[in-house]
């Protein structure tokens, strides 16, 4: 566990990830002529909550740290208004800080709200000062709860889910940051933004959905990133390969699963017609883990031999969690992406090798479905591992399920919603995203009409949150803010990807469920050599 928490803090590619959207919109600037004065505005309290206090203060700006686990930093931020208010909901017994970052002097005349990462609500200040760097009123909220990995507020003293703080959550805190932070933005400049646009990575992205589904007028674009949506089900799923583990008892290395993935990716490499080191249609990948059998890798000076049961752990892993029948229950961790992320495992002085669980889908199953915090994950059986799944769809489905297909109100408010997806995305499959996408097709109508307001680009060899600087990037809330303000909806996302060789190339990520092919001509590492088509095409 203490290995993954240090994983978890030193790479923005997991769970947990920083969300730093970049900000290469047009510059806007307002006609304020004068800094604003950076003093506590009058807060209308939103429905059914009460505001317990408002402050201001005036920052200097600089380099500013990011707080908690994750850290972080961001420098030659501009002097800003850092203006906090703090929310009640009466008789629940909760306090949620909504904070505010307003630039002092060229404001563009947009606002942003920032989403959270893992059990964070919220943004710990890195991504508020990119927001603030980049000209924009910033948003966040902690919606009462803590850090990224702090669960202390899950279990009361009766050991029952605080239904409150979850709540807070699941989305009522966002929508209340929606409305306070709009009202800060009108009381220190004296006028309203001329757009608003929420962005987030994970959890972030999650909220964002949940905006577009319930709260449909709170803003006119979303960028919502490999978003967590499925929530209930992908929790539980994704604490599928440490009960595949255990349950076989075989833990194979991490150098061993880097085996399966390097083979996996080499012989799907040439699928779109181009060996680049991407897999460009990771759903056509079939490669058979059993083909590895017998082969010999080198981990940390030892020789070791794949076995049939290291083969078939992996073909469990990808293949998804099944019921003891066999019943597809969700989809495994993509070919291609980092096994180790969620099949980690540790060998004490004694010798004996025990999984070490990725902290959020264990926490999720310990506290919100086991209610105990001491329970001991390496006894989950393949029929609990069925009850639980189960469990948690009906226990929180509609609480934090995020998966309504109804984005109607949304399209008729003329809000725009861009996600981007990694394909080796090893915490959050990108399978449940798409599948929300043609969900969200057939209760519009067509492919057509979801076109006009909602666009899905997935990433090749990107994890989690990859495109945020870990595996390339890419500046999607560029092209929303030209969708929302200009009509100019994006055929493809531009994309700087990071190849199983290490090697930068660029791509025109393609608008799902269309897949990049190669022309048969040019270089590879530009994306001019590649063009769209149809996956039947592919």
């Amino acid at each position: 566990m203490k290995r993954v928490l240090t994983v978890l803090a030193a790479s923005v590619s997991l769970a947990a990830a920083v969300y730093l959207p970049t900000a290469s919109a047009e510059t806007r600037t307002t006609a304020v002529s004068t800094p604003p004065a950076c003093a506590a505005p009058v807060v209308k309290a939103p429905s059914g909550t009460k505001v317990e206090s408002v402050t201001a203060v005036s920052q200097t700006g600089g380099t500013i740290k990011g707080t908690g686990l994750l850290g972080g930093e961001v420098s030659g931020v501009p002097a800003f208004c850092e203006v906090t208010v703090a929310l009640t909901h009466p008789g629940e017994g909760d306090h949620a800080k909504v904070q505010t970052w307003l630039p002092l002097t060229k404001w563009n005349g947009r606002f942003q709200a920032i989403g959270g990462s893992a059990y964070g609500a919220g943004d710990n200040g890195v991504g508020l000062g990119t927001a603030v760097k980049s000209g924009y009123a910033a948003t966040t909220t902690d919606a009462g709860i803590g850090d990224v990995l702090d669960t202390s507020w899950v279990l009361n003293s009766k050991h029952q889910v605080n239904t409150a703080l979850l709540k807070n959550f699941a989305s009522r805190s966002q929508h209340e940051a929606a409305v306070v932070g709009k009202d800060v933005v009108n009381g220190v400049y004296g006028k309203r933004a001329a757009f608003s646009y929420f962005t987030g990575c994970s959890t972030g992205g999650r909220e964002g959905y949940a905006e577009a589904q319930q709260y449909p007028d709170d803003y006119d674009g979303i960028l919502a990133d490999a978003p967590a949506i499925n929530w209930d089900e992908f929790e539980v799923a994704t604490l599928w390969p440490q009960v595949v583990m255990s349950n076989e008892k075989t833990y194979p290395t991490d150098c061993e699963f880097k085996a399966f993935t390097n083979a996996a990716v080499k012989a799907c490499d040439a699928l779109d017609g181009a060996k680049d080191g991407l897999v460009n249609d990771i759903s056509r990948c079939d490669y058979d883990p059993r083909r590895l059998i017998g082969t010999k890798v080198v981990c940390d000076g030892k020789e070791l031999t794949i076995t049939a049961a290291d083969a078939n752990v992996v073909r469990k892993i990808w293949g998804g969690p099944r019921t003891t029948s066999g019943k597809k229950l969700w989809s495994g961790v993509p070919i291609g992406a980092d096994l180790s992320g969620l099949a980690g495992s540790t060998t004490g002085t004694d010798g004996q090798t025990v999984g070490a669980p990725f902290p959020v889908p264990a926490l999720w199953v310990q506290l919100f479905l086991k209610k105990d915090p001491s329970f001991d994950l390496s006894k989950i059986t393949y029929g609990d591992f069925t009850k639980l799944f189960k469990q948690s769809e009906v226990e929180y489905d509609k609480v934090i399920g995020t998966d309504d297909p109804n984005l109607s109100a949304f399209h008729k408010s003329g809000g725009k919603l861009i996600t981007w997806h990694g394909s080796a995305d090893q915490f959050i499959p990108a399978a449940g995203t798409t599948q929300y996408h043609d969900r969200v097709a057939r209760a519009i109508g067509s492919a057509k009409k979801t076109d006009d307001f909602y666009r899905v680009f997935l990433a090749p060899n990107t994890a989690h949150c990859g495109l945020n600087g870990a595996d390339g990037s890419t500046d999607g809330l560029a092209a929303l803010t030209s969708w929302v303000e200009h009509g100019k909806a994006p055929r493809t996302l531009p994309a700087t990807l990071i190849n199983a060789n290490g090697e930068q190339v660029d791509r025109d990520l393609c608008a799902y469920p269309a897949v990049s092919r190669y022309k048969g001509h040019g270089d590879t590492a530009q994306a001019s050599s590649f063009r769209c088509v149809s996956p039947s095409r592919h």
